[in-house]
């Protein structure tokens, strides 16, 4: 008999601490189910989690914890059913608190029987939103990773093949000039090397969009008044869009400067409203809107200008978004784009030190927004161009590419120079210690142990008053220049030679 008191004892000792156990734990809901789902127990984890004291949610049905939609599909039943035939239920998604609010849940129910009969249910529920979240967040960590790693496997592609690409336009176009200067007024040959002036600056075109996507432009970054560009380029803008189209203008007036390259930021500028009016096929309004923003996003923090392309149109599809800046990805007819608008785009908002989002609803419209550093120095302003300019004296030109080199000695000698060529910046600096010369005209990408950009350093030391132009068709060091020297961009043409050397210090 005191042997079963005992084991009485005990089993009411065991049962108490199990009840105190489940009642204590604050961090998972723990309560049961009569087999209708109605709740016979709560916990302090639950109201804890859920909000509910257990004079408020006892012998209330457990399907309030479902969102309005679960309970209308027939969620909650399912899951006890679920859990009766296969003897166990998991899952997770979204419940709803006492206060309305959502939670992520990880839920299990487990089916209890007693002599073989079903009593009811037990009901595990924990709250994992920030784990969840956190998960969220590594995945488009993963994700942004995963697709900066493929731009920058593109721009690499790009920018190499855009590099040998400049110096073979470089040589067309400079020996085009030269034949110009000595051919006879014969129609056919004039049509001729009209259409292959035309081909070469398309393709020069079509270059640099490839060198801005591959973030490789040599790039000439200053403080640009965004309102006065618009205003410069608004005839521009509205003869891109055509009658159908209106562009509408909500720049704030308090706009600070960005940071950019005057010329990268208008192409830019053109390829994205022309980009909209194709996305309105019957009409609408690009809307150019333009906001000052603070950004605590590393790496992308401090003052930015925000910088919107709103248009009307037909909006891109979800599955589409994650292509567009991709070269030559485009959904226009065969013929109607080059797909390197927006491959443009990407680059030079990536290589301003910003970016670019996209918003986009189908019939709803897209948003493009560029997100550019706030300038800081004096905005500059538009100057007249340099008047044809004759110059004299001996140049030496750096070049290690015999063909180029070639083009560039002749179009230096219509302007007047007397041209000495060496190949590399040791040749130069030997030339320069032995007979002197009035310029250096030096290519940035050279062989050896000093490129074009070392050199032009080297002589400002040794030759603080010798002007230095220098010139590239693609550059990773060019980006390090920062205006220290001029930079003319292959491949070029003889007026822009004469006005990159007239602005040379004297």
């Amino acid at each position: 008999m005191v042997k079963k008191v005992s084991q009485q004892r005990d089993l009411f000792e065991s049962e108490r601490s199990f009840r105190l156990l489940v009642e204590g734990v604050a961090d998972y809901a723990l309560y049961m189910l009569d087999p209708n789902g109605v709740i016979t127990s709560w916990n302090i984890g639950g109201e804890r989690i859920k909000g509910y004291t257990p004079e408020e949610i006892l012998g209330q049905h457990f399907s309030r914890f479902y969102t309005e939609g679960d309970r209308a599909s027939g969620k909650p039943a399912r899951a006890l059913g679920i859990a009766r035939e296969k003897g166990r239920y998991e899952e997770e998604g979204w419940r709803v608190r006492k206060d309305g609010t959502f939670f992520w849940a990880s839920v299990v129910i487990d089916p209890i029987y007693e002599d073989g009969e079903l009593i009811g249910f037990a009901k595990i529920t924990r709250d994992i939103t920030e784990r969840r979240n956190a998960q969220i967040k590594l995945e488009e960590m993963q994700k942004q990773l995963a697709e900066s790693q493929k731009f920058d496997a593109l721009g690499q592609l790009t920018g190499g093949i855009a590099h040998d690409f400049n110096n073979l336009l470089m040589i067309i176009s400079g020996s085009l000039h030269i034949l110009k200067k000595s051919s006879d007024d014969d129609p056919k040959l004039e049509r001729a090397m009209s259409a292959i002036e035309t081909a070469t600056r398309r393709g020069a075109a079509l270059t640099n969009q490839l060198l801005t996507f591959a973030r490789r432009q040599s790039v000439n970054p200053q403080a640009i008044d965004f309102a006065e560009r618009i205003a410069s380029i608004r005839e521009v803008l509205d003869a891109g869009v055509g009658s159908s189209v209106r562009i509408a203008l909500d720049i704030a007036s308090d706009t600070w400067p960005v940071r950019a390259d005057v010329s990268e930021l208008e192409t830019a500028l053109l390829n994205l409203v022309i980009n909209a009016r194709d996305a309105m096929p019957d009409g609408g309004t690009v809307t150019i809107r333009a906001r000052n923003t603070a950004l605590d996003e590393p790496p992308l923090t401090g003052d930015f200008v925000s910088i919107s392309i709103v248009d009307t149109g037909l909006g891109i599809p979800s599955d589409v978004l994650d292509k567009i800046f991709e070269p030559f990805f485009t959904t226009k007819p065969i013929g109607k784009g080059t797909g390197l608008g927006l491959s443009q785009v990407h680059g030079f908002a990536h290589q301003a030190g910003g970016t670019i989002r996209v918003a986009s609803e189908l019939g709803e419209g897209t948003t493009f927004t560029i997100l550019l550093p706030r300038g800081t120095d004096q905005p500059s302003r538009d100057t007249a161009g340099a008047a044809s300019f004759r110059g004299s004296g001996t140049v030496l030109l750096v070049e290690d590419n015999p063909d180029v080199a070639l083009v560039s000695i002749g179009l230096l000698e219509q302007l007047g120079y007397h041209v000495r060529r060496v190949a590399d910046a040791e040749a130069a600096l030997r030339e320069i210690e032995k007979n002197g010369v009035d310029f250096v005209f030096s290519d940035i990408v050279m062989p050896g142990k000093m490129d074009g950009l070392s050199l032009a350093h080297h002589l400002r030391q040794i030759r603080p008053g010798l002007p230095i132009l220098l010139a590239t068709g693609y550059s990773d060091v060019a980006a390090g220049v920062r205006g220290d020297f001029p930079i003319l961009r292959k491949p070029y043409e003889i007026h822009e030679l004469s006005e990159a050397i007239s602005k040379l210090p004297r």
